[in-house]
């Protein structure tokens, strides 16, 4: 299954028919997406489930609709188990950015989260999981595939967070577990589900 975000819309693509009587189940060859899009766009769309027999063919397919672009970034942990956020846009974000040419995710990763935070000292731990939203830009519909490691900081508590002014990004703090309670109730749907993934692996 991939679960795609727009706006306030989930677009689930599946390949088994356990959501088949559900009024917002569709066969992918039946389905009319840039309508859905238009709709999502003007909020007066919900989830729906894409069916087709073959999931990464369905994904293939469902892909061309679109401009993609590929992203890194980190849920990064320091020894209180505080997580690093940034404040960007109006809303609690997570340091991630495009993949540039020849560039390996985890080497993507690694540079944005320390050019968008600061932070040094860091290293990955594990692959956690990879997101999908799609946003409009320049009146084109995106599809960012963001790849997301668990990595760990061994900055210490004096070292000075320092956010990329720059690129939109006005805070950059570690948040302990009540502050990023309250973070999640301004953050994006999909840092939302990335960061209860996160933290129910312990």
């Amino acid at each position: 299954m991939y679960r795609i975000f727009k706006d306030d819309c989930v677009i689930f693509l599946i390949d088994n028919l356990e959501f088949q009587e559900k009024s917002n189940f569709y066969n992918w060859n039946d389905f009319n997406l840039q309508n859905f899009l238009n709709d999502c766009n003007k909020n007066i769309s919900s989830d729906i489930f894409l069916y087709h027999t073959d999931l990464e063919i369905l994904w293939e397919e469902f892909k061309y609709s679109f401009k993609l672009i590929e992203a890194a970034g980190g849920i990064v942990f320091n020894s209180d188990k505080e997580i690093l956020f940034i404040y960007r846009n109006d809303k609690w974000d997570l340091p991630k950015g495009k993949v540039e040419l020849n560039e390996k995710l985890k080497e993507t990763a690694i540079r944005e989260v320390q050019e968008e935070s600061g932070v040094k000292k860091i290293e990955i731990q594990d692959f956690i999981m990879s997101t999908y939203h799609i946003y409009t830009e320049n009146e084109r519909e995106i599809l960012k595939v963001s790849h997301w490691f668990r990595m760990y900081s061994h900055d210490n508590k004096k070292s000075i967070l320092k956010p990329q002014i720059e690129e939109g990004i006005t805070k950059a703090v570690w948040k302990d577990i009540n502050a990023i309670q309250k973070a999640l109730q301004n953050t994006y749907p999909n840092i939302k589900m990335l960061i209860k993934n996160s933290l129910s692996r312990g």
